[in-house]
């Protein structure tokens, strides 16, 4: 184990590293911190616990994972960092334990955070996301599995980012982004159906003429939510459809944020 850990790194003895971890120059890893196998840990990243981090990930320059939340609410109670498998973590992201005794700040498996990307307390990134450099989520966002988030952009707290969506550089997103769509621009706007990640992500054509179907009704027919709604239901009953709808409804509920609306109209955030 000693030939893994560079002499410089400071390990509390209180920490779990597998024997096949690797820990860099200048790294400082505090008490109940737990890494599993074959992580690598890079020079000057600073690790504090509660933080459990899994297999296989890499951990670049700089990067700080498990600290306190910056939230005026957190009084010192036990929260975590939980980070599963594959992830790449690049040079100075910072990810915050969450805020809310036993509550956690959760990463799930194979994802890509560029260099000073911030994941405040509370949110959950889901599997195979990639957020590219110098992104901003504030606390409680959710990131679902496959969307990708471009450059120098600010998520708001409590935002649901939908599950093979595509968010453009520079937007402020104050709203749910729903599954499937690329959203982009100030203020953000539902600009078209993700196509691009869509097929590259295996999607057959029968599915995607559906979703085109659908972005239509949402986007471009001028029909209220209530309205779009029915219309989707007579489409069918595939899976991405009725992933879709529910996120749509789900969005509406006490403590969501509503919807990313449309290029032309206010259209699907609406309750009409």
């Amino acid at each position: 184990m000693k030939t893994l850990i560079h002499p410089t790194a400071v390990v509390h003895p209180n920490s779990e590293l597998h024997s096949t971890v690797q820990v860099g120059a200048y790294a400082v890893i505090g008490a109940h911190v737990k890494v599993g196998p074959e992580t690598i840990i890079g020079a000057h990243v600073v690790l504090e616990g509660p933080c459990e981090i899994g297999a296989r990930n890499q951990i670049f320059t700089g990067a700080a994972i498990g600290m306190e939340p910056q939230d005026l609410k957190f009084v010192g109670e036990p929260t975590w960092v939980k980070i599963g498998d594959h992830n790449l973590i690049r040079e100075y992201v910072t990810i915050n334990r969450a805020t809310g005794a036993g509550e956690a700040t959760v990463i799930g498996d194979g994802n890509l955070l560029m260099a000073y990307v911030h994941v405040a307390h509370n949110c959950i990134i889901e599997d195979q996301v990639v957020i590219a450099n110098s992104v901003a989520l504030a606390g409680h966002v959710h990131i679902e599995s496959r969307a990708r988030l471009s450059g120098v952009l600010g998520v708001h707290q409590f935002v649901h980012i939908g599950r093979h969506s595509m968010v453009g550089g520079m937007t402020r997103i104050d709203r749910d982004v729903p599954p499937y769509m690329l959203v982009e621009g100030n203020p953000a706007r539902v600009r078209t159906l993700n196509l691009i990640g869509l097929k590259r992500s295996g999607m057959n054509s029968g599915d995607l003429q559906i979703l085109k179907k659908a972005f239509r009704i949402l986007y471009r027919s001028n029909l209220t939510f209530k309205d779009a709604l029915e219309q989707l239901e007579l489409l069918g009953e595939t899976e991405q459809l009725q992933y879709l709808r529910r996120f749509l409804l789900l969005s509406q509920m006490p403590g969501r944020r509503g919807l990313v609306p449309g290029k032309s109209k206010p259209g699907v955030s609406d309750e009409s």
